[in-house]
């Protein structure tokens, strides 16, 4: 039986990858196309059921704006446009689409919808995430406005008739009170989907489809021994079996234990070849006197792939290097149009020359509570599963300005410090993600009767399902104090300790 997909044409915006989650959740298979990467014909011969037009940073009518071939408004495949979406929807099909001369539309606004099939089971009114400046000012003929605002007389529309919906508010984000009912709604009332697609699915197909198109060839995985990577070596390992090298490298800026943890979990894991390299002095070398982040996240990533190419020549020539990317790595890192955040290393920190002649993500398309799913199903222990996220470059991205062994060791010991508190709580308030960061702040303090001038830690700690979005974790006062108390009495060197309470966005998870 062929698998039910929803396409989601990528105009750009911030919440395209959200979109493509909040269908997934609801057990319906989507990937995401950009807009000026996938034809008509390439639409029509995959099947999809339904298609989702994201939101975008343009104006419809600019004169470089991303536009769809209008043809797809009549392949009868049901469409719904959101936000930028929406409007383009409404232009393109012969509407009138303008800036209305106000200030635009942001933040939380009170929706008052009609009879129609994207809003049943959703009150006549409720609350809706609004992000536009641009407005649908007349609809397109043989469409109807089926919801508004007070700023906002089209805030949805549609043509039943034609199978075209239209929304100007964000469905997929949680601010809006029903935005999965809508979704539901669309998928399940107008494209007829089944809701049938399960992560065992995601796993047996990418299995078949990796044993296919590495047949024959050797493959040299980067394993940094996180969750991410961790799931490549199970779908890889099942894949190509003693064709996969994991080489581990040991840069120098790990967690306490880490690199010792990560040898005796997987050196006699999967019947593949497991490789540790201690390269921690090489990469200090490099990052001695860089202070900026993405110059230190590209020395990284790319002194990686130096590591990985002499160990592929040793290894036998291996020709394509696989890594654990997923989703909120792509995206921060300004693919698939979207502006660049930061640089992942097994992103965009890649240098442009490389030995490898293929690169093989084979988690890339998935968020990070997906790879935890993942991983279970291939049967990863839990304790594997559920580990704490760690970015790529490791502690020189929780080192702000210049990375020295010094300020590892400092932030090390009290990242070790920060978790084993934080470890206490019980499991169900425990945040998804917590840390410690060495800043470059210096301030006045009192040790010993004296007067200190030292260093200052901050504790960041979150709630998130998907690493898309963030909110910054309320944890108990208690906790927090051990906390401070025991790395500004057990570290020399740190005289105070400071507490993160920004969300994402406008933050992002990590400092750097």
């Amino acid at each position: 039986m062929r698998q039910q997909k929803i396409l989601v044409l990528d105009f750009g915006g911030q919440y395209d990858q959200l979109i493509a989650r909040r269908v997934r959740d609801l057990h319906v298979y989507a990937e995401i196309k950009e807009y000026d990467r996938v034809t008509l014909k390439e639409i029509e011969i995959e099947g999809y059921r339904g298609i989702i037009f994201t939101g975008g940073p343009c104006s419809v009518y600019g004169e470089d704006s991303p536009h769809f071939d209008e043809r797809i408004l009549d392949l009868g495949i049901p469409v719904l446009g959101i936000c930028y979406g929406a409007q383009l929807m409404a232009y393109m099909a012969g509407g009138k689409v303008g800036d209305a001369g106000g200030s635009g539309e942001y933040g939380e606004a009170r929706l008052n919808v009609v009879s129609d099939i994207l809003f049943e089971g959703v009150p006549e009114e409720s609350l809706c995430f609004m992000s536009h400046r641009d407005s649908i000012m007349a609809v397109p003929e043989g469409f109807r406005v089926t919801a508004s605002t007070d700023k906002c007389p089209v805030a949805a529309m549609s043509s039943e008739k034609r199978r075209l919906y239209a929304v100007q508010f964000h469905p997929e984000v949680e601010h809006t009170e029903y935005g999965n009912r809508m979704l539901s709604n669309f998928l399940f009332g107008v494209c007829g989907v089944d809701g049938n697609w399960k992560m065992d699915d995601f796993v047996e197909e990418s299995i078949s489809r990796l044993r296919r198109e590495l047949k024959g060839r050797k493959v040299l995985l980067g394993l940094s021994g996180g969750v991410d990577s961790s799931v490549a070596a199970a779908l890889l390992s099942r894949a190509v079996g003693k064709d996969l090298t994991m080489v581990f490298v040991d840069h120098g800026m790990l967690r306490k234990n880490e690199a010792d943890m990560v040898e005796r979990v997987f050196g006699n894991m999967y019947g593949s070849r497991f490789i540790r390299v201690d390269a921690a002095e090489r990469f200090l070398e490099k990052l001695e006197g860089v202070k900026e982040p993405e110059s230190k996240r590209k020395i990284i990533g790319e002194e990686f792939i130096r590591v990985f190419e002499e160990q592929a020549r040793a290894a036998g020539e291996a020709d394509v290097l696989a890594q654990g990317t997923i989703y909120p790595d792509i995206v921060e890192s300004g693919k698939g149009g979207s502006a660049t955040i930061k640089s992942h290393h097994n992103v965009g920190g890649l240098p442009g020359s490389m030995d490898f002649r293929d690169i093989v993500e084979p988690l890339k398309e998935l968020f990070k509570d997906e790879v935890r799913e993942a991983g279970r199903k291939l049967g990863l222990p839990e304790e594997l599963v559920m580990r704490q996220p760690f970015p790529g470059p490791g502690l020189g991205v929780r080192v702000i300005g210049e990375v020295t062994r010094g300020k590892l060791w400092t932030v090390r010991e009290a990242d070790h410090i920060f978790r084993e508190e934080v470890d206490k709580l019980p499991a169900e308030i425990r945040p998804d993600q917590y840390f410690a960061v060495l800043t470059d702040t210096l301030s006045v303090g009192v040790k010993g009767d004296g007067r200190a001038y030292g260093l200052t830690v901050a504790l960041r700690a979150v709630y998130t399902d998907d690493f898309m979005t963030a909110e910054w974790s309320r944890l108990p006062f208690e906790t927090v104090a051990q906390a401070s108390h025991r790395i500004a009495n057990e570290i020399p060197g740190v005289t105070r300790v400071v507490y993160d309470v920004t969300s994402k966005p406008p933050a992002t998870v990590e400092w750097e």
